[in-house]
């Protein structure tokens, strides 16, 4: 199989990856959560008890939009999660929160993703037309494609960095929400089930970004097969 027949194809996983987690979400978005507490006050729980005051939980409009900001130290949740009462709306709470209590320990993946942060987002902003520019120009300029496929390789890079963040992030939400109590037995691997899909779309995004990248090598050294 060529290596362009290979990105379609993680296009198409990550498409299916990218629903099956909307699915995911919408039926666990209806299991209740056991103790009732909404996606904030899981989120407040979890930083409270690990020390960090001076974290804020914020709602933030969008489906799927949660995230943390380490600039500003604050969970940002979706309107859907930070008002929900279901075992995925405490999930995606908590994970967000282990991202939170990644940075106040200095774990090391995170600083090295928010070390790339300000390279990449130059980066990915124009990879795409540096790439075209270079497969134009590449018998006239092949340097302009080098430096597309440096870029590409940038953000190649900070996807595979992100893996082992999320994964992690993952890893302490589900370990404080069962030490805490407030899921168990079914609702547990509901939320377990819910994260695992969350960090497939990682897999697949730096997967698919490698094939990318193998790509434009090949037609960087002559073989666009």
């Amino acid at each position: 199989m060529g290596i362009y027949a290979i990105m379609i194809v993680f296009f198409v996983v990550s498409f299916l990856v990218g629903q099956q987690l909307r699915a995911k979400f919408a039926k666990y978005s209806q299991v209740s959560l056991p103790k009732g507490l909404s996606g904030k006050e899981v989120a407040e729980l979890m930083l409270s008890r690990h020390g960090l005051a001076d974290v804020r939980v914020i709602s933030v409009a969008g489906q799927l939009t949660d995230h943390y900001n380490p600039v500003d130290k604050t969970v940002n949740l979706s309107t859907e999660v930070f008002n929900g009462r279901s075992v995925a709306a405490a999930a995606v709470a908590a994970h967000e929160c282990g991202h939170a209590i990644q940075h106040a320990q200095g774990y090391a993946f995170l600083q090295l993703r928010s070390s790339l942060v300000p390279v990449v987002s130059i980066a990915s902003r124009y990879v795409q037309w540096v790439l075209l520019a270079g497969v134009v120009l590449l018998q006239t300029f092949p340097a302009i494609l080098l430096i597309g496929v440096v870029m590409l390789a940038l953000t190649t890079l900070f996807s595979f960095v992100t893996l082992p963040v999320e994964l992690d992030a993952s890893r302490r939400a589900l370990a404080w929400l069962s030490s805490s109590g407030l899921i168990y037995g079914e609702s547990a691997d509901n939320a377990r089930d819910a994260l695992k899909w969350a960090a497939l779309t990682y897999v697949v995004a730096a997967l698919g970004s490698l094939a990318t990248l193998l790509y434009y090598l090949g037609i960087l050294n002559g073989n666009d097969d």
